[in-house]
């Protein structure tokens, strides 16, 4: 039985149709509860990736930088959220789209020779992320999270009804950490993305230095 979450995500990996295309796990940044992502990269797998958000940090650029010479050097793909032209500035394998920021039309932006990822808390955004050719969607929050303690949440039932109508391929974020993605079995999810579950250790169970823990900000 899988303990760590790379083994929880490659596990969900392997058994959904798009295997081997799309990372299993995406680490997912955050300004505070993961300042400086770039040590962080050693925590993934070849084949992984970490998708860069740091929206307002004032030097975006030179992070974006120092992230990707990380991840080449890792095999890792990097994924930048919000900014195709910083994604083809610092040569990412991605660009991401929070779910307000999901381009409209029905023609996949110019990303041809990248991964396109999207946010997503309802059917009307995989829907939305279809259209505008994605090729996955992470959606959330399936647990209760941190960031958003008493909110509502997806919950299994409602996470794996939507997976399974989605249009595109499903990554389970908000919540998600070594004990609860066990639920996540069977639920045709292509991986996991995750932010808080990277502060406490590593995830191949390694320990790590302890993280940032003030208040974090809303997945996306």
């Amino acid at each position: 039985m899988p303990s760590t979450l790379a083994e929880h995500a490659t596990r969900l990996n392997l058994a959904a149709p798009h295997a081997g295309r799309l990372p299993p796990l995406i680490m997912v940044t955050d300004e505070r509860r993961l300042p400086d992502p770039v040590p962080a990269v050693a925590q993934l797998r070849a084949g992984d990736a970490i998708l860069l958000r740091h929206y307002d940090t004032p030097n975006r650029q030179d992070l974006a930088v120092a992230l990707a010479r990380a991840c080449r050097a890792a095999c890792v793909k990097l994924i930048v959220a919000a900014d195709l032209n910083l994604a083809r500035t610092v040569g990412a394998d991605g660009v991401h789209y929070p779910e307000n920021l999901i381009p409209r039309g029905t023609r996949r932006p110019a990303t041809a020779n990248m991964l396109l990822t999207v946010a997503a808390h309802n059917a009307r955004a995989l829907n939305a992320a279809a259209r505008v050719g994605a090729d996955a969607a992470l959606l959330s929050p399936v647990f209760p999270t941190e960031s958003h303690p008493g909110s509502a949440v997806l919950g299994i039932s409602r996470f794996v009804a939507l997976v399974r109508s989605s249009p595109v391929p499903v990554y389970a974020m908000g919540g998600v950490s070594e004990s609860s993605a066990q639920r996540l079995n069977g639920s045709g999810a292509i991986g996991i993305a995750a932010v808080g579950a990277f502060r406490g250790k590593q995830i191949d169970g390694r320990q790590k230095e302890r993280a940032d823990r003030s208040p974090p900000f809303p997945i996306s």
